[in-house]
C-alpha cells in the first residue's frame, strides 16, 4: 500500500507540472502530426505496389506513427529528470522515506497518461484522413503502444540518471531513438527494404512491435506477428522497468 500511495504522490507531482505547461503536450504531438499531414498522403499512393504490406496506406502508416510517438515522446522522457538533479530536488528526496520504486513508477505513469491522450488524438486524426480499421484492433494497438511507451520511459529515466549532464544525455538519447526508429519500419514498411536492411531491422525489438501494430489495425488479433510483437513488448516492459527500479534505488540511496 505504501508503494501505491507513494507512486500516486509522484504521479500527481509529475502530472501537475504537465498541466501547468500544456504546451508541452502540443509540442510532443507536433512531429507525428506533421508526418500525418505532410507525409501520409504520399505513402498512401504506394498502396498496391509490389512488396507493400496488406491494407490501405493509412492502416500501414498510422500504426507506425503510434510507435514513432512513443519513441520521440517517452524515449526522451529523461529530460524531465534533469531539472530535479540540477536544482537539488533529487538530493532532498534521498533523505525522505519515499519509496525509490515509486519515483520511477509515478514518472512512468505520467508519461503513459500523456502518451495515451496523444495516441487517441492521433488515431482520431487518422480517421479524418481516411483510416478505416476494426475498433477492437485499434484499441489493442493503442494498448500495445502504451506498454511500449512505459518501457521506453523507464529506460529514458534510467539513462538520464546515469548521464545527468544534458550535453551527454541529449546526443545519446537522440542517437538511440533515431536508430530504433529508422530500423523499425515505422515510417516506411521494411517490406520495401533490401535484404541487408531487413536483417538489421530484425534485431531491433521495436520493428516487431510495429509489425504487431499493423496486424492489429488489419484486424488480425491472433497471428504470428501479433504474438511475437506482444511478447517482445512485454519483455521490454519487464526488462526496462527492472533496470529503472534498480537504477532509481541505487542513485537515491
Amino acid at each position: 500500500m505504501r508503494l501505491v500511495s507513494d507512486t500516486w504522490l509522484v504521479f500527481l507531482r509529475s502530472i501537475n507540472q504537465v498541466i501547468r505547461n500544456p504546451l508541452s503536450i502540443l509540442i510532443g504531438m507536433a512531429q507525428p502530426a506533421l508526418y500525418l499531414v505532410l507525409f501520409g498522403p504520399m505513402l498512401t499512393s504506394l498502396a498496391g505496389v509490389a512488396g507493400f504490406p496488406a491494407g490501405s496506406g493509412w492502416q500501414v502508416y498510422v500504426p507506425g506513427l503510434l510507435v514513432q510517438l512513443a519513441l520521440m515522446g517517452s524515449g526522451m522522457a529523461g529530460f524531465t529528470v534533469l531539472p530535479d538533479i540540477h536544482t537539488g530536488v533529487a538530493e532532498r528526496i534521498r533523505v525522505t522515506p519515499l519509496s525509490r520504486s515509486a519515483l520511477l513508477l509515478g514518472r512512468v505513469g505520467q508519461q503513459v497518461a500523456v502518451f495515451t491522450a496523444q495516441a487517441v488524438v492521433l488515431v482520431l486524426a487518422g480517421v479524418l484522413f481516411g483510416l478505416r480499421a476494426p475498433v477492437g484492433g485499434v484499441l489493442l494497438g493503442v494498448l500495445l503502444a502504451v506498454l511500449l511507451s512505459s518501457a521506453l520511459a523507464a529506460a529514458s529515466f534510467s539513462i538520464a540518471l546515469r548521464l545527468p549532464n544534458e550535453y551527454l544525455f541529449a546526443p545519446v538519447s537522440t542517437l538511440l531513438t533515431l536508430l530504433l526508429l529508422l530500423l523499425s519500419g515505422a515510417l516506411l514498411p521494411l517490406d520495401l527494404a533490401p535484404g541487408w536492411l531487413r536483417a538489421l531491422a530484425a534485431a531491433n525489438p521495436v520493428s516487431h512491435v510495429v509489425d504487431a501494430e499493423r496486424a492489429l489495425f488489419l484486424g488480425h488479433l491472433v497471428s504470428s506477428r501479433t504474438l511475437v510483437g506482444t511478447l517482445v513488448t512485454v519483455a521490454l516492459v519487464a526488462l526496462c522497468w527492472l533496470w529503472g527500479i534498480r537504477t532509481f534505488r541505487r542513485e537515491h540511496r
